[in-house]
Protein backbone atom coordinates (compact mmCIF):
# COMPACT_ATOMS: atom_id res chain seq x y z
CA UNK A 1 0.00 0.00 0.00
CA UNK A 2 1.35 3.44 -0.89
CA UNK A 3 1.60 6.28 1.56
CA UNK A 4 -0.81 9.10 0.64
CA UNK A 5 -0.29 12.72 1.65
CA UNK A 6 -3.21 13.97 3.72
CA UNK A 7 -4.55 17.53 3.47
CA UNK A 8 -5.16 17.63 7.23
CA UNK A 9 -2.93 17.00 10.26
CA UNK A 10 -3.35 15.91 13.86
CA UNK A 11 -4.77 18.83 15.85
CA UNK A 12 -6.64 20.46 12.93
CA UNK A 13 -10.31 21.35 13.33
CA UNK A 14 -12.41 19.77 10.59
CA UNK A 15 -16.06 19.60 9.52
CA UNK A 16 -17.64 16.32 8.34
CA UNK A 17 -19.02 16.50 4.78
CA UNK A 18 -21.10 13.31 4.60
CA UNK A 19 -22.52 10.48 6.64
CA UNK A 20 -24.49 10.35 9.89
CA UNK A 21 -22.36 13.11 11.47
CA UNK A 22 -22.65 15.52 8.50
CA UNK A 23 -22.04 19.14 9.47
CA UNK A 24 -20.42 18.39 12.84
CA UNK A 25 -17.03 19.82 13.76
CA UNK A 26 -14.25 18.17 15.72
CA UNK A 27 -10.51 18.05 16.26
CA UNK A 28 -8.36 15.35 14.62
CA UNK A 29 -6.86 13.11 17.31
CA UNK A 30 -5.15 10.64 14.97
CA UNK A 31 -4.15 10.59 11.29
CA UNK A 32 -3.60 7.28 9.46
CA UNK A 33 -1.89 8.15 6.13
CA UNK A 34 -1.37 4.50 5.07
CA UNK A 35 -5.13 3.95 4.99
CA UNK A 36 -6.12 7.55 4.11
CA UNK A 37 -8.16 7.89 7.29
CA UNK A 38 -8.47 10.21 10.29
CA UNK A 39 -10.00 9.81 13.76
CA UNK A 40 -12.03 12.87 14.78
CA UNK A 41 -12.90 13.69 18.38
CA UNK A 42 -16.57 12.88 19.26
CA UNK A 43 -17.38 11.89 15.62
CA UNK A 44 -18.26 8.39 14.31
CA UNK A 45 -18.59 6.92 17.80
CA UNK A 46 -19.42 3.23 18.11
CA UNK A 47 -20.04 0.95 21.07
CA UNK A 48 -17.83 -2.10 21.54
CA UNK A 49 -18.62 -5.02 23.83
CA UNK A 50 -15.37 -5.98 25.52
CA UNK A 51 -14.28 -8.84 27.75
CA UNK A 52 -12.57 -7.99 31.04
CA UNK A 53 -8.82 -7.46 30.52
CA UNK A 54 -5.92 -5.71 32.22
CA UNK A 55 -6.79 -2.48 30.37
CA UNK A 56 -10.50 -2.67 31.23
CA UNK A 57 -10.86 -4.95 34.27
CA UNK A 58 -14.61 -4.40 34.42
CA UNK A 59 -15.25 -5.11 30.74
CA UNK A 60 -18.67 -4.12 29.38
CA UNK A 61 -19.72 -1.69 26.68
CA UNK A 62 -17.09 0.88 25.70
CA UNK A 63 -17.80 3.84 23.40
CA UNK A 64 -14.95 4.94 21.10
CA UNK A 65 -14.27 6.89 17.92
CA UNK A 66 -13.61 5.01 14.70
CA UNK A 67 -11.64 6.26 11.66
CA UNK A 68 -13.28 8.23 8.85
CA UNK A 69 -12.05 8.44 5.27
CA UNK A 70 -10.07 11.64 4.80
CA UNK A 71 -12.17 12.64 1.77
CA UNK A 72 -15.19 13.04 4.08
CA UNK A 73 -13.65 15.86 6.11
CA UNK A 74 -12.75 19.46 5.24
CA UNK A 75 -10.40 21.73 7.16
CA UNK A 76 -11.89 24.69 9.07
CA UNK A 77 -9.66 27.77 8.69
CA UNK A 78 -8.63 29.14 12.11
CA UNK A 79 -8.57 32.73 10.74
CA UNK A 80 -11.95 32.98 8.95
CA UNK A 81 -13.59 30.03 10.81
CA UNK A 82 -15.08 28.59 7.58
CA UNK A 83 -14.60 25.20 5.90
CA UNK A 84 -12.04 25.66 3.15
CA UNK A 85 -9.86 23.94 0.61
CA UNK A 86 -6.10 24.11 1.00
CA UNK A 87 -3.43 25.65 -1.17
CA UNK A 88 0.35 25.52 -0.73
CA UNK A 89 2.75 28.46 -0.64
CA UNK A 90 6.47 28.91 -0.03
CA UNK A 91 7.00 31.07 3.09
CA UNK A 92 10.59 31.61 4.30
CA UNK A 93 11.75 28.56 2.33
CA UNK A 94 9.12 26.28 3.88
CA UNK A 95 6.05 24.84 2.17
CA UNK A 96 3.01 26.09 4.16
CA UNK A 97 -0.69 25.29 3.89
CA UNK A 98 -2.85 28.29 2.94
CA UNK A 99 -6.62 28.92 3.20
CA UNK A 100 -8.17 29.30 -0.27
CA UNK A 101 -10.90 31.66 1.04
CA UNK A 102 -8.97 34.25 3.05
CA UNK A 103 -5.35 33.55 2.02
CA UNK A 104 -4.07 33.16 5.60
CA UNK A 105 -1.42 30.58 6.50
CA UNK A 106 -3.07 27.62 8.27
CA UNK A 107 0.06 25.96 9.71
CA UNK A 108 1.03 27.11 13.18
CA UNK A 109 4.64 27.87 14.01
CA UNK A 110 6.23 25.09 16.04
Amino acid sequence: MSLTKLHVKKGDTVVVLSGKDKGKQGKIIQAIPKKGQVVVEEINKVKRHTKPSLKAPQGGIISKEMPLNVCKVMLVCPACNKPTRIGHKQVDGKNMRVCKKCGEVVDTAK
